[in-house]
């Protein structure tokens, strides 16, 4: 069976006040090109379709438009969930409906993960699909108090999945969700990859997808497999920050054999403008070639320059950000400001209450800001589901 694994469309992104909508039919339409071309079996979205849980007309559009073509034009199904960026209520919005047409596309999780099932010369192949849901909403599915991680969360589905799955079968999981080796916190591979928790509680251990032949990955913006190749990220078909500009971005073919192995290679997407960071001397820069490439300028001159943003963008009239690096006396003060930029939320909060009071942060304190500010994010995309 051959599958298009893609996911974090973000449909509707913002990139320093930017729109990326025309970017994003850009390599989509390369997308709908490569389908006509390799017929794949069915296409998975892995989560995060749009940016924001309230999208912008034009993004909801192109979705529209875009699902049309490898639907309808192209007689291809899709498969889909909702990731941390999406309303789970409004992609669930007439699935039942859809599911006859081959589009299916889960925005809520239920207790009962029934699979969509897919054939091919080979025979069936089970795909179990998982929508983003906070541990708050899993215990609740679920009745059981005992979940409070991430983790633990998703060791809840797949074991309820485990209860029907035949090992014997070819069976494969669509998730969206910070997957790592061992469960450990590692660093997000961008800065535009929204946190889904604070203190590293959001990681979970790779061994938990072993049951299946492949795992269809979203969240995370870089490509790239966790512990074996049988579990992918997909990334992100554009880049979405600075520290985006060096990933390689596309989507992954992927062929799954009769007896269950999958071979992935990754496929390319050619932008309409490359992101990338230009530094430099100002008057270096302004001897550039023209370029409408979308840039983040560090300027090394010593000195302010008055009116230098106005001459890079004669040069760069897509700069997405200028700003002078100071290469001397400041070397130490940026290494310290990259690291607080590393840092997550609880991380700043003992930085800043060890600069404050002179004392570090008790135990127990720690405990009560992460748990203080996981009901302010709970809080907020509630709000937003509302809305």
């Amino acid at each position: 069976m051959k599958i298009f694994h893609t996911a974090d469309w973000h449909l509707g992104k913002l990139v320093q006040g930017v729109s990326m909508t025309a970017d994003q039919q850009y390599v989509l339409e390369q997308f709908i090109e490569e389908i006509k071309k390799e017929k794949p079996d069915v296409v998975i979205i892995a989560g995060d379709l749009y940016d924001r849980s309230v999208p912008p007309t034009d993004a909801i559009q192109l979705l529209n438009k875009t699902l049309k073509q490898i639907l309808i034009d192209g007689k291809t199904p899709i498969l889909a969930i909702a990731g941390n960026h999406d309303s789970a209520t409004r992609l669930n919005f007439g699935s039942d409906l859809m599911k006859a047409s081959g589009l299916h596309i889960i925005g809520h999780l239920e207790k009962n993960i029934e699979p969509v099932i897919m054939r091919d010369e080979h025979g069936e192949v089970y795909f179990y699909l998982v929508p983003f849901a906070e541990p708050s909403i899993v215990r609740a599915v679920f009745e059981d108090d005992s979940i409070t991680t991430h983790e633990g969360a998703m060791e809840k589905i797949i074991d309820e999945i485990k209860r029907k799955l035949d090992p014997k079968k070819r069976n494969v999981i669509v998730a969206h969700a910070f997957i790592t080796k061992d469960g450990m916190p590692e660093l997000n591979t961008s800065d535009s990859e929204r946190k889904l928790t604070i203190g590293g509680t959001e990681c979970i251990n790779s061994a938990l997808f072993e049951p299946f032949c492949y795992t269809a990955l979203g969240h995370l913006h870089q490509a790239h497999f966790v512990a074996n190749e049988k579990i992918q990220y997909a990334g992100s078909p554009l880049k979405y920050s600075e520290s985006e500009v060096t990933h390689k971005k596309g989507y992954l073919l992927v062929n799954l054999q009769g007896d269950g192995t999958a071979t992935v290679e990754k496929k390319l997407f050619t932008p309409i403008r490359d992101m990338r960071i230009v530094a430099g001397m100002l008057d270096e820069i302004l001897q550039h070639a023209k370029s409408d490439d979308y840039v983040f300028v560090k300027l090394q001159d010593e000195h302010f320059v008055k009116g230098a943003a106005e001459l890079v963008r004669t040069v760069y009239p897509n700069a997405l950000h200028i700003e002078r690096t100071v290469v001397y006396a400041q070397m130490e003060h940026e290494a310290t400001t990259m690291k607080r930029v590393q840092m997550n939320d609880l991380e700043l909060f003992e930085l800043f209450h060890a600069e404050m009071t002179g004392k570090t942060l008790s135990e127990e304190t720690k405990a009560i800001y992460a748990e203080v500010l996981q009901q302010l994010i709970d809080t907020e995309r509630e709000m937003q589901e509302v809305l």
